[in-house]
C-alpha cells in the first residue's frame, strides 16, 4: 500500500520531498488511512504535517466523537491539530444547496483558510491532502454519467486541483480496509454512509454492487480505465478547440471600460464535427465569463443553433453574456445597457431611488422542456422554476408589505416574519432583492425560494433565472 502510493505521488507529482500537507481528518477508514501512509512516509520525504477536522454541526454525539477520536489520533502520532466547527444547515437554508453540497463547499473553504493562514507564517507552499479513493472515483463517474455531464465529468476525480491532492486514488476500499485492519489501526464509522437519501450512498450499496455481482466483477477498475481515456479525450479536443481558435476566432475590445467580445468564423465553424463545435463554444464563453461552472449543455446547444440561423438571431446565457450570429462570425459578448436594462426585462418600480436602480440586479431568463433525470442547478444565483405555477408578469423588486412564499408543507410564511427569524438588521433589509410573482416571493435572490414553485416530477417547463450585477447576498 505504502509503495504504491508513493509511486502515485510522484508519478502525477502531488507534492515534492520537503512539502508541508495539511490532511484533512474526519475520522472514518478513508482519512485515517492516508493519514497513516504520509506519517510512514513523512521521515523519508522530510514532510511537515498537519491533520485538521471539520465538524459539521450535523450529527450530535456520533460527531461530537469523532473530533475526539482525531484529536486523539493526531496527538499520538505526534501530528500538530486544528480543527473547526462550521454550521451547515445555516448555509444550506441560506442558499438552497443539497446537504451534501453545503458540507463539501464548507469543508473546501476551511480548508483553504487553515492552508493560506499557514503558508503565510511559513512562507513555503501547503498542499491539502484529502482521501478519496478509487471507488469514490467511479461511484463520482457514474453519478457525473447519469446526469448528463459532458467529458470533463466522466473523466472522473483530479488527483491534483489546485493545492488539493489525492494521494489515495489507486487504492480500492478493500485495499483501504485491508492495510488499516494489517496495521492494527481503528477508526470512525459514520451512519449516514449507511443513508439512501444520498446518491452516493445509493451508488455505493445498490448500483456498484449489482455490477460487479450481475455484470463484472471488474467492473468499477473497468470504469476507471474508461475515465482515464475519456480524461485524455477531453484533454485533446481542449487544445484542438484553442488551436481552432487561434486560426479562425477573433476578439475585439469595445469602448474603454466595458468588456471586449469574442467570435468564430461561421463557415469555418460550422464544417468541423459537432464535438469540436461544442468545445470551441464553451472555450469562447469561459473566455468572457472567466468560469464554466454553470454553463451546461442546453446553454451550449443554443448557441450552436445559431450557426443555423440567420444573422442577427441571437441566444441569452449566464454571468450576462449573449451569443448573436452576424453574417460572418458568432459572437459571444457581455449585454449592453440596452439588453440588460431593467425596463426591458421586469416591471418597473414606481418611487424607487435612482442609486437602488443601477444597484438592481440584472436577471436573465430561459425556458425550456423539463425532461426526467435532469441535475437542478445548485448555484446561488441559478435557479430553476416550474413554469406553469407562474401567474402573473415576474419583477425583481425590494419587499412590500403582504409578501410572502410557501413553506413545505403548503404553509406560508411572511418575508417580514422570514428577516427577523434569519436576524437580518433592518437597515440591510429594503436593499435586499425578490423574483415577485405579485406578492409571491419566488425566491429571495441569493437565499431560498418558495416551495409553491419548485420543479417536481409534475413540472412540464423549466424556467431558469439567472441573477447578475447588484451587491452581494442578492442585494
Amino acid at each position: 500500500m505504502r509503495k504504491q502510493t508513493e509511486e502515485f505521488i510522484r508519478k502525477q507529482a502531488l507534492f515534492e520531498p520537503g512539502s508541508q500537507i495539511l490532511a484533512a481528518v474526519s475520522g472514518g477508514a478513508d482519512s485515517v488511512c492516508l493519514l497513516y501512509l504520509l506519517c510512514q512516509i513523512r521521515e523519508e520525504w522530510d514532510l511537515e504535517l498537519r491533520g485538521f477536522h471539520i465538524h459539521h454541526g450535523l450529527r450530535g454525539q456520533e460527531a461530537d466523537r469523532d473530533e475526539r477520536f482525531t484529536a486523539e489520533l493526531c496527538n499520538r502520532l505526534d501530528i500538530p491539530y486544528g480543527f473547526r466547527h462550521v454550521d451547515v444547515k445555516a448555509l444550506v437554508q441560506e442558499t438552497g444547496l443539497s446537504w451534501e453540497e453545503g458540507a463539501r463547499n464548507l469543508r473546501y473553504q476551511v480548508l483553504e483558510e487553515e492552508a493560506v493562514k499557514w503558508e503565510i507564517q511559513s512562507k513555503k507552499t501547503v498542499k491539502i491532502a484529502v482521501a478519496h479513493h478509487g471507488d469514490d472515483n467511479a461511484e463520482t463517474i457514474l453519478h457525473n454519467l447519469f446526469r448528463g455531464s459532458g467529458l470533463k465529468g466522466l473523466g472522473g476525480i483530479l488527483p491534483v486541483r489546485g493545492r488539493i491532492v489525492r494521494p489515495l486514488l489507486t487504492a480500492g476500499r478493500k485495499e483501504i480496509l485491508n492495510y488499516l485492519e494489517k496495521e492494527g489501526v481503528s477508526y470512525c464509522q459514520d451512519s449516514t454512509n449507511q443513508w439512501e437519501g444520498y446518491t452516493r450512498n445509493r451508488l455505493r450499496h445498490n448500483i456498484i454492487p449489482l455490477i460487479c455481482s450481475q455484470v463484472n466483477e471488474r467492473g468499477p477498475e473497468h470504469i476507471l480505465q474508461a475515465a482515464k481515456r475519456i480524461s485524455q479525450a477531453d484533454e485533446y479536443l481542449e487544445k484542438q478547440a484553442a488551436l481552432w481558435l487561434k486560426q479562425y476566432g477573433a476578439a475585439e475590445q469595445k469602448a474603454e471600460g466595458k468588456s471586449g467580445r469574442t467570435g468564430a468564423e461561421k463557415k469555418a465553424l460550422a464544417k468541423e464535427p459537432v464535438i469540436i463545435q461544442t468545445y470551441v463554444i464553451r472555450q469562447m464563453i469561459r473566455e468572457l465569463a472567466g468560469s464554466g461552472k454553470d454553463i451546461t449543455s442546453i446553454h451550449v446547444e443554443a448557441v450552436r443553433e445559431l450557426l443555423e440561423k440567420q444573422p442577427g438571431k441571437q441566444t441569452d446565457l449566464p454571468y450576462g453574456l449573449m451569443a448573436r450570429g452576424t453574417y460572418d462570425y458568432l459572437w459571444i459578448e457581455q449585454k449592453g445597457k440596452e439588453e440588460l436594462g431593467t425596463d426591458k426585462i421586469f416591471e418597473d418600480e414606481e418611487g424607487e431611488k435612482e442609486k437602488a436602480r443601477h444597484l438592481r440586479p440584472k436577471a436573465e431568463f430561459q425556458t425550456f422542456s423539463y425532461k426526467k433525470g435532469m441535475e437542478i442547478p445548485q448555484n446561488r444565483y441559478t435557479k430553476w422554476f416550474d413554469y406553469d405555477t407562474i401567474k402573473g408578469t415576474l419583477s425583481v423588486r425590494t419587499r412590500q408589505t403582504g409578501d410572502y412564499f410557501i413553506l413545505p408543507g403548503g404553509g406560508r410564511k411572511t418575508i417580514k416574519s422570514y428577516f427577523i427569524d434569519e436576524k437580518i438588521p433592518a437597515s440591510q433589509r429594503d436593499g435586499i432583492y425578490l423574483l415577485a410573482d405579485g406578492s409571491h416571493i419566488l425566491w429571495i435572490i441569493g437565499k431560498r425560494i418558495s416551495e409553491g414553485c419548485k420543479v417536481t416530477a409534475r413540472t412540464k417547463t423549466i424556467l431558469q433565472v439567472h441573477i447578475s450585477g447588484g451587491n452581494e447576498d442578492g442585494r
